[in-house]
């Protein structure tokens, strides 16, 4: 069984996978103060929740995008399973060919999502994965990584707006009943959930014009779920897809006994 972390920005999503099958997949809000003993017990803790001990975790990986807290987060898996920690970055191999500017920008996100496309729906594909920010990416033929997208995430444009406007509220992140609001609230859903889909649906129309051609899409991230639906695109929802790309980078980066 294979323990698989992820820091982002907003939130530490953990998983644990047994062969190809993920057996959960949950979140922790990332927080720069917590402490090593911190992550160890909340860590633990998710262990718990889903009745899996440590002793049978055999492997684990943890790629992040936070430098602040990757080391943290490294020493409390070791701590608690005993086992060495893979970590994502320079040099491991990934079967993709990335064919960027500078390689070493691409987020290791970003990397094992573009892993766990290849793999389970073939390029060329499209990967969206929104979080702190909303991130397309396209693999083409050959698994090569060929270049992305990068916009203000659901959640934080809606924050900044809200924050430098005086007469605007936070509201829940769901659809209103029409596109076209008849009060604050329902306008700024609208904007939230319809304009967050149309841009996306943009997107791909762009992408499939300068390619030439319709791609598969495939869409992950923790808000994906809530806008996903409201797309025009015919665009697969794979909350693992992930932890999916950690299990397989562990996989070709370790030797089986």
């Amino acid at each position: 069984m294979i323990l698989a972390i992820d820091a982002g920005n907003t939130t530490i999503v953990i998983g644990c996978i047994e062969g190809d099958e993920v057996l959960f997949m949950e979140r922790l809000t990332t927080k720069l103060k917590r402490t090593r003993t911190e992550f160890t017990i909340s860590i633990k803790s998710i262990l718990r929740l889903h009745n899996i001990d440590e002793s049978s975790i055999t492997g684990a990986i943890v790629s992040s995008v936070v430098p602040q807290i990757v080391d943290d987060v490294t020493d409390s898996v070791k701590a608690l399973t005993g086992v060495e920690v893979l970590r994502v970055g320079p040099g491991i191999k990934t079967g993709l060919n990335i064919v960027i500017d500078n390689p070493a920008q691409l987020g290791s996100d970003l990397l094992a999502d573009g892993v766990a496309a290849a793999a389970k729906y073939g390029a060329p594909v499209i990967v969206i994965d929104m979080g702190t920010a909303t991130t397309v990416s396209l693999i083409e033929e050959g698994d090569k990584y060929v270049g992305g997208i990068i916009l203000p995430g659901v959640v934080t444009s809606f924050d900044a707006l809200v924050a430098n406007t005086s007469l605007l509220q936070s509201v829940g992140i769901e659809a209103p009943g029409s596109v076209l609001g008849k009060n604050t609230i329902d306008c700024l859903k609208s904007g939230l959930i319809f304009g967050n889909a149309a841009a996306i649906d943009g997107l791909i129309d762009r992408i499939e014009e300068e390619k030439g051609r319709e791609m598969k899409i495939v869409a992950t991230g923790g808000i994906s779920h809530k806008v996903i639906p409201y797309c025009r695109h015919e665009i697969v929802l794979d909350e693992e897809l992930l932890i999916y790309g950690l299990k397989l980078l562990y996989d070709k980066n370790t030797y089986k006994r």
